[in-house]
């Protein structure tokens, strides 16, 4: 590099010497496609794009970073909602989603070898005539990608039986922030020492880059069996759900849905749930054809004494994709009853359903917003929509306001900021509420084993990133990153 040539531009001379002409972009236009990702709140236009296209191109990538100081962001399709894949002003945005292969399945052995850019469903969709499945299931299943998904430890509604990401990832190819590729985890069923694959899944790209994974296979139910109820309020849903857990049934999925999420899908998709109700649930119940039937039974007769005014039991699998499908288009039918909205995510007990949602309510009131509520019951995982008019003012800062007295709303009642969007850059302000100075200082100290030199996504989970040479403890004067006005101390 010569005295006169900037670390990003010798980053970009360097790769463009050993990648394709196309795969490295820095045309100013170009480069504004890839601002944000599913979190529109948050805007930066990276300095670079690398599209990768094989583990050696994100190798090239890292190593040319590492070398001249430069950070980097991974971004798979993009559908994020934590600003996780925002990227960095100054750095490379090394682009997976072109990097798409199934390379193998054994169905014998439940696993699969994916590209980190493979679409979710695709997974499934490859898989099922074998009898198997990919279990973890986000909304955005049609377009979001296993390596997005790995970064986020991403859940969906069938994570209440079978479990989030991570539960169904057993290695991963990564490369890490110096450039070096080494694998995590084992095909083994229980490997010796320390579970680092467990750490870097739900890292948020922190840690270094996916570029193979191999996922746990999950053999295709015997029975499936699906109901629609419909109650007069989200009380009498949340006695129900409560009822089902309780009585030691574990559905695959129960999700709920208020009266503003069923009038946004309604004016969408047209799903016809029942008139007049005040919130749905869609419950659905897999395993040996008896055991459904039995469990089936027992969740309807607990809907109906919670209150269930209307249910629906899907005859077969086109009535039951009838009856997800207002559940599935609900975050984008928001957009029908609303120009903005918000997409909060937070978690609380289940049993503090129904004050955890009046108390929602109450505050969007105060702040003249509206909220929409649909999200996974069975485990307490929300997703508020908070309803907003950027027109007119005030708005936008009342509806952040409003997402954020929801997650201290979820923490009042001993729950989480995130159940599965991840914190990336939206959340980091309130890691403090929930963790010590002790508890951050120990989540960096493994962040800065993997990624000393921090431009691995960096300004992302932690409100003000340690230096990894600094002893951890209590700091008596402002933070070198804060002092120089790249970070905040929240």
């Amino acid at each position: 590099m010569t005295n006169t040539q900037t670390p990003i531009a010798a980053v970009t001379a360097q790769l463009r010497s050993v990648l394709a002409s196309e795969a490295v972009i820095d045309d100013p236009t170009r480069l504004a496609t890839y601002d944000c990702d599913g979190l529109l709140l948050y805007r930066v236009t990276p300095a670079l794009v690398v599209l990768a296209r094989t583990a050696d191109d994100v190798q090239l990538a890292v190593r040319a970073c590492a070398e001249h100081g430069v950070p980097f962001v991974a971004r798979g399709s993009g559908t994020g909602l934590s600003g996780g894949a925002l990227p960095h002003a100054d750095g490379v945005l090394i682009v997976m989603s072109g990097f798409r292969e199934i390379r193998s399945v054994s169905a014998r052995d439940q696993r699969a070898v994916v590209d980190p850019g493979v679409i979710n469903l695709n997974v499934s969709t490859r898989t099922r005539p074998e009898g198997y499945y990919f279990a973890p299931d986000p909304s955005s299943q049609q377009v979001c990608s296993i390596g997005g998904n790995v970064a986020e430890n991403s859940g969906g509604a069938h994570c209440l039986k079978y479990g989030f990401t991570a539960t169904h990832v057993v290695a991963a190819e990564v490369v890490l922030p110096d450039g070096e590729r080494t694998t995590l985890g084992s095909t083994a069923p229980d490997a010796p020492g320390y579970d680092v694959l467990g750490a870097f899944v739900g890292s948020e790209g922190t840690l270094g880059i996916a570029t193979e994974v191999t996922v746990r296979l999950t053999r295709t139910p015997a029975a499936v069996q699906t109901f629609l109820a419909g109650f007069a309020d989200t009380d009498s849903a949340g006695a129900a759900v409560s009822a089902i857990i309780g009585a030691g049934i574990v559905p695959a999925a129960i999700e709920m849905m208020d009266a503003l999420a069923i009038e946004a899908a309604e004016a969408a998709v047209a799903c016809n749930y029942p008139d007049g109700a005040g919130a749905v649930l869609v419950v659905e119940l897999d395993g040996p054809e008896h055991e459904v039937a039995v469990e089936l039974a027992a969740a309807e007769a607990h809907c109906r004494d919670a209150g269930a005014f209307e249910i629906r039991i899907a005859a077969d699998d086109e009535e039951r994709q009838a009856i997800w499908r207002g559940r599935k288009s609900a975050f984008a039918a928001v957009g029908r009853i609303s120009p903005d909205y918000i997409v909060q995510d937070g978690v609380i007990p289940r049993t503090a359903l129904p004050e955890v949602l009046r108390s929602m309510t109450a505050l969007a009131t105060e702040r003249g917003v509206r909220v929409a509520n649909v999200f996974h019951a069975g485990d307490g995982n929300l997703h508020p929509l908070v309803l907003f008019d950027e027109r007119v003012p005030g708005q936008a800062a009342a509806a952040e306001d409003t997402s954020g007295a929801i997650l201290d709303l979820c923490l009042a009642h001993g729950g989480s900021i995130t159940g599965e969007h991840g914190v990336g850059a939206d959340k980091a302000k309130h890691m403090p509420k929930m963790f010590t100075d002790a508890d951050l200082d120990t989540m960096q100290l493994v962040r800065c084993a993997f990624d000393p030199t921090g431009i691995s996504n960096p300004g992302k989970v932690f409100p003000t990133p340690r230096l990894c040479g600094e002893v951890p403890g209590k700091r008596r004067a402002a933070h070198p990153v804060q002092a120089a006005g790249l970070g905040e101390v929240f």
